[in-house]
């Protein structure tokens, strides 16, 4: 098992970055199941169709916003957009960076993980937890 796979094991608390009320979108999907499954999902907006409040968790304009610990910050953000989240998790001690399924920003992953977090890129959190299941 890798890191960021570990990572997404075992974390308790995900920031969802690019998260937003629209529900017909990808992220909210994935955020919805993350949460189902026993994740405590923090909305991460970027400034971008800001809410208060998304899935029933107070929502946040940067993870350095977010007044607790994040054990994964989850990325559904164009790949040109992904360096400031990343830069982002870094600074507020996130414990790992996972960029979603066709996002990818390979010189951000590595300064991630220079910055000693697990990071991926091109992968999908709910691909990957019912994988998991099945082992």
């Amino acid at each position: 098992m890798d890191d960021a796979l570990r990572a997404l094991k075992d974390a308790k608390t995900i920031a969802v970055a690019g998260l937003d009320s629209r529900t017909n979108r990808t992220a909210y999907r994935i955020a919805q199941y993350l949460k189902m499954q026993g994740y405590r999902v923090i909305p991460v907006h970027l400034g971008a169709f800001p809410a208060d409040e998304v899935l029933g968790e107070r929502a946040y304009e940067r993870i350095q916003d977010i007044p607790e610990h994040v054990d994964l910050v989850d990325v559904f953000v164009r790949s040109e957009n992904t360096g400031p989240v990343i830069d982002d998790a870094i600074a507020a001690g996130a414990g790992a960076v996972w960029l979603q399924s066709g996002i990818t920003n390979s010189a951000g992953i590595e300064r991630a993980r220079a910055a000693g977090l697990a990071a991926t890129q091109d992968r999908c959190t709910m691909v990957e937890l019912e994988r998991l299941a099945w082992v």
